[in-house]
């Protein structure tokens, strides 16, 4: 019987697929990327048609020799990487470090979108070629990549400060959030007004907004000052008011489309309040296969796509699920069809969706872990939803004047079918302002004809202030992102978390805020790299790299355009000095020497400083304060009535309550988490600071108190002896109980296990003694423990994917090894 080899990426794969197939088939994981370029200079050598020189990642080298091994005694071998092109390109350099041993061995590629029975069958059974234009697209990609980090971030590291970096990608996303902050910055409130009617027929009140004034329709910033308002008020005392005309619609709003990698990314932001790492994550381990009690199964399609279609067997299935289990007004007479919006398009073939609409989110409830249950179940509502009719609203008009100069306009509508609604209701990034037309609640309007009189029962003005943009979101910042086409939906969660790694920005109440370093960088690359950074020239060179993988156009040439400027821009800009991009020039002049001073750039951020340094040594922080060489008064504690102080010491800023030597008792402080700065110290954050620490409630585990805090290496989780770091991605002051739990329930960082040891988590009770399976970690590594029986966890396993099964194999090959040693009876912990 012939022998097939089947490789993937994933190692979770590798049981769920190994069920479908059968014995004929053996399955490995590569582990994800197995050459990746030499992490030095040289890796491509534009002089030699862009060679680019490949080593094997050395963390999955035993991955790799066991695939060379199997290579060896099979007749076929299947590449099973992802259906992208990070996934071909993988199958590629899979090819080519098995070249000497595949000896004439057919090998193909298989491409499947769900892990289900029916889909992995059918791509073995309909495997294809490698796909070359793929694999071109993802070296042309990884080339630019390169290329821009490899010879700008040491010019960085040279003109700032050492550990930056700069990305082709990372680089625009970084300036669309510094951008928002200046305009932020640079906005000047303005006073307005709106002017207000409240009327009644018979029982009922209702009210309307001044729209059009001497026949002008009026704009957000027609009434400007209270004077103003008063007057046109006092010009319409006593003036009659008259039903002008009414105007009835009916109107739809349909259901969103199903999800896509972008899309998912950013309602999981705003209705779950994930990161986009996380999200991708939890949706990695849908899509990967969950054990549902019969074994693992894929519960979700491809998550890295942006189509917005489905196939015709999903759509059958959703419709029919419909039809049972909603009322016949509720399905369309046809399926719902989606036109694709996104400006570049994966190779993914459909939208994110369940592998069986029949698996509905409570059926799954006590499979799934808490986030998982989360994001499957809007999923899967958003996909039923997709499918359903319009939501319809009855919606009226009336147009009121008052005298003969104002006309005010009342608006009312009432839902008179929820349609999909029922099921699912998209998100939005902002909510509307409180006098705009976009509420969907029922808004009534008694019955009113035109021509005829009604009460003035009051008029009034109300006063607003113009807002300032909003600051980004992660959730609106994925969405720029795909709207300017700059880099891959796939790729923004990485983005993100190396802008807020790199310490470029910060999250403060879930919005992303530049730092100092951040504004500098950007800065220096807008001035002197402005093209590389532009959203238009990122976005083409985006279309040039699916137009590499369709086959359109060959990627060489794109790469030697792009090196010819880029080379000779980085040569041009080599000679600027550090003080021309760290320092900007004040009009003001140093009020101990007269000479000028400039905003600079030191450890701790920006500052104030004298152009005459070192023979002067002024300097102060922007806001015109001395740069805390003396206590700043930030708040107040309402508790003991003391001030909050923001201070400097040897390790850097912190917050104190109350004056040193107060009560004969040292005061408490608190260090500022790093990445927030001074400046950015309000009363707010310094009361929530000194507050330190906060129980955010009973872990239901342990049953003892979840606190957090900030410590030597920043803010951190504790329950009873164990603690864990607050991810960045995390507020301090926002996390959640819930989510906390979680942090504490994830397995630890290697480095940090292997020096504290103890429960990584249980893993389930053993079917014979009923006794728990826990895994642990020690100085040696991680192991299995059942009763007196330890069990070390083999290197080529992953930890945070350990299962049951996988520790019950464990510990039945550790017992066959040892024939010698009588079996103990169940009374002493084992079966």
């Amino acid at each position: 019987m012939s022998k097939k080899l089947l490789i993937v990426e994933s190692p979770s794969k590798a049981k769920t697929l190994k069920k479908y197939l059968g014995p004929d088939f053996e399955i490995l994981a590569s582990y994800g990327h197995v050459r990746d370029l030499i992490p030095k200079s040289g890796a491509v050598d534009p002089n030699n048609n862009f060679y680019m020189k490949y080593q094997l990642v050395e963390r999955n080298k035993k991955h790799v020799d066991a695939i060379l091994r199997a290579v060896k005694s099979a007749d076929h071998i299947f590449l099973a990487t992802d259906p992208d092109r990070e996934g071909e390109a993988i199958a590629w350099h899979l090819v080519e470090i098995l070249q000497p041993q595949l000896e004439g061995k057919p090998f193909e590629r298989v491409v499947f979108y769900e892990i289900t029975q029916k889909a992995i069958q059918e791509a073995v059974a309909h495997p294809r070629a490698l796909s070359l234009p793929l694999v071109n697209a993802q070296q042309a990609r990884r080339a630019l990549d390169y290329l821009v980090g490899f010879n700008l971030s040491p010019l960085l590291w040279k003109k700032i400060r050492r550990g930056l970096s700069a990305g082709r990608v990372q680089s625009p996303a970084l300036r669309l959030i510094v951008e928002r902050e200046q305009q932020i910055t640079a906005f000047r409130q303005e006073e307005y007004w709106t002017l207000h009617l409240e009327s009644r027929k018979e029982a009922q009140p209702f009210q309307a907004r001044l729209v059009q004034w001497a026949g002008e329709k009026l704009q957000t910033l027609s009434i400007t000052s209270e004077d103003q308002q008063l007057s046109w008020l006092e010009s319409l005392k006593d003036q009659p008011a008259q039903v002008r005309t009414v105007e009835r619609k009916q109107r739809q709003r349909h259901p969103a489309a199903p999800f896509t990698t972008s899309t998912l990314q950013q309602e999981s932001v705003r209705k779950l309040g994930f990161t986009t790492d996380r999200t991708m994550k939890m949706a990695q381990q849908l899509y990967e296969g969950i054990d549902i009690g019969s074994g693992a199964v894929g519960l979700i399609s491809y998550m890295r796509t942006d189509s917005v279609q489905l196939s015709q067997e999903a759509l059958t299935d959703i419709r029919n699920h419909i039809q049972t289990n909603f009322a016949a007004e509720f399905l369309p007479g046809k399926p719902v069809f989606y036109a694709n919006k996104s400006k570049n398009a994966q190779e993914a073939h459909e939208a994110i969706r369940p592998t069986s609409i029949a698996r509905t989110p409570e059926s799954l409830r006590e499979y799934l872990a808490p986030d998982q249950f989360r994001l499957y179940e809007m999923i899967w509502k958003r996909t039923v939803a997709s499918q359903m009719t319009s939501a319809q609203f009855d919606t009226v008009s009336v147009d009121i004047s008052v005298g003969t100069q104002a006309l005010f306009r009342a608006t009312g509508q009432t839902m008179t079918f929820a349609g999909f609604i029922v099921v699912y209701r998209e998100d939005v990034d902002e909510a509307p302002a409180a006098h705009t037309e976009g509420d969907e609640t029922d808004r009534r309007l008694p019955p009113l004809e035109e021509g005829e009189m009604l009460p003035v029962e009051r008029l009034w003005g109300e006063q607003h202030h113009t807002q300032p943009p909003p600051r980004y979101t992660e959730a609106s910042l994925v969405k720029a992102l795909e709207e300017f086409g700059i880099g891959r939906p796939s790729t923004y969660a990485s983005i993100i978390s190396t802008l807020i790694q790199r310490e470029y920005v910060t999250l403060d109440k879930k919005r992303f805020m530049p730092t100092d370093v951040g504004e500098v960088v950007n800065r220096f690359l807008t001035e002197h790299f402005a093209r590389y950074v532009d959203y238009d020239f990122t976005a083409r060179l985006e279309d040039q790299l699916d137009q590499i993988s369709e086959g359109q156009l060959d990627w060489i040439p794109v790469l030697d355009q792009f090196w010819k400027d880029f080379s000779a821009q980085l040569e041009e800009k080599s000679s600027v000095s550090r003080a021309e991009i760290t320092q900007e020039l004040l009009e003001e002049v140093c009020p101990k020497c007269g000479k000028p001073l400039t905003v600079r750039l030191g450890k701790r951020g920006k500052f104030v400083g004298c152009s005459g340094y070192p023979d002067c040594d002024f300097t102060r922080n922007r806001e015109g304060t001395p740069s805390l060489e003396a206590p700043t008064s930030v708040g107040m504690d309402p508790e003991s009535q003391r001030p909050i102080l923001l201070m400097n010491g040897p390790y850097g800023p912190y917050v104190q309550l109350g004056e040193s030597g107060e009560a004969g008792k040292k005061p408490k402080r608190v260090s500022l988490p790093k990445g927030l700065l001074p400046a950015q110290v309000t009363p707010d954050i310094a009361l929530k600071l000194i507050q330190l620490p906060r129980t955010l409630g009973i872990h239901p585990v342990t049953e003892k108190p979840v606190i957090v805090n900030i410590g030597r290496f920043g803010p951190y989780i504790q329950n009873d002896t164990d603690f864990r770091s607050i991810p960045k991605t995390d507020s301090l002051f926002e996390i959640t109980l819930e989510r906390a739990t979680a942090i504490l329930a994830e397995p630890k960082s290697p480095a940090r296990a292997a020096t504290s040891g103890g429960l990584l988590r249980t893993l389930g009770e053993h079917p014979k003694d009923h006794q728990p399976i826990e895994l642990f970690t020690g100085k040696y590594g991680p192991y299995v423990k059942h009763g007196k029986l330890n069990v070390t966890v083999p290197a080529d396993m992953a930890v945070d994917q350990l299962t049951l099964d996988d520790a019950l194999d464990l510990i039945a090959a550790k017992l066959a090894n040892a024939p010698d040693k009588p079996e103990p009876p169940p009374s002493m912990g084992m079966f």
